[in-house]
């Protein structure tokens, strides 16, 4: 009987809860969005799609995820040809700080090369599919001249420059053998750089990885005959593969980082929702949880 209070306080909290997630649910339905509330320990999920022109946004969800205490491992999901050096560069170093935290796998799809698989290669595991291209570990420039173009429709240029090579790469005039000299230093050192980054995270000889990184590209199956791959598979591989290096039973279940403020607002509820349940458990002994239709 003395704890009859404490039971009914405790079915009115969960029904508010459950309110609120309901309302929550249908707000979310009629914006012509799905939600899901993964509860307790989770996968995270960090998408790399497209061309790689700037790494803010990948190296804020991989931070997010770092400092989450309830996600317990992080699959890179990879749908990239590739693209800028700095930024292929800024998230394979956040990729490697994150894999000495937590564990981290790969998965590509598609297509995870250049760029793509320069970012990949820190991590613990890496999943691609038969047919997936990858590899093209490579340094390119191209530049266009239309000089003579110019000189067709009686159009000229005039550059005023503070040294002799500060219109390096101009399509305005010829490249000089010595501004060909200058470039092919640039992209010799960045290959190298790209070759050591390789051979490290995969733990091949560096002579091996060079053997390898002429610019071609392999298939997925090819590629893991190499050994720049380790396993053929797709993303639920992935992510069952990184829960198990975490430790977790069951099914694992997934959490994307939030893209807007809806989401923002989805996550701290699944937070909410999660240290709610751990809270009752601490408080009575019991495993509570509230579980949305769909999760497990």
């Amino acid at each position: 009987m003395k704890k009859r209070p404490f039971l009914m306080a405790l079915a009115l909290l969960g029904a508010i809860f459950l309110f609120f997630l309901v309302l929550i649910y249908l707000l979310a339905g009629f914006m012509g969005r799905t939600t899901s509330f993964p509860l307790g320990e989770k996968v995270g999920v960090v998408e790399v799609l497209g061309v790689i022109t700037s790494s803010k946004k990948t190296i804020e969800h991989l931070n997010q995820f770092k400092k989450d205490d309830s996600v317990k491992a992080i699959v890179l999901r990879i749908e990239s040809p590739g693209g800028g050096v700095g930024p292929s560069q800024e998230i394979h170093d956040e990729v490697r700080k994150l894999a000495e935290v937590k564990p981290v796998v790969v998965s590509m799809g598609s297509v995870g090369a250049s760029g793509g698989y320069y970012v990949a290669v820190p991590a613990r595991r890496i999943f691609a599919n038969a047919g997936t291209i990858t590899g093209s570990i490579g340094v390119i420039m191209e530049f266009t001249s239309v000089q003579e173009l110019l000189g067709k429709i009686g159009l000229s240029s005039q550059v005023v420059k503070s040294g002799q090579h500060k219109d390096i790469g101009s399509p305005l005039r010829e490249m000089t053998e010595e501004d060909r000299t200058i470039l092919q230093g640039v992209i010799d050192d960045v290959h190298v750089q790209f070759v050591h980054a390789v051979a490290e995270g995969r733990g091949l000889p560096v002579e091996e990885v060079a053997s390898l990184a002429d610019g071609r590209i392999f298939t997925g199956r090819q590629a893991m005959e190499a050994g720049l791959v380790d396993d053929l598979g797709n993303l639920q591989d992935a992510v069952v593969a990184a829960a198990e290096y975490a430790g977790l039973d069951g099914e694992p279940r997934i959490v994307y980082p939030p893209k807007d403020k809806g989401e923002v607002l989805e996550y701290f509820i699944q937070e909410a929702v999660s240290g709610f349940g751990r809270g009752l458990q601490e408080r009575t002994g019991t495993g509570l949880q509230f579980l949305w239709p769909g999760v497990e």
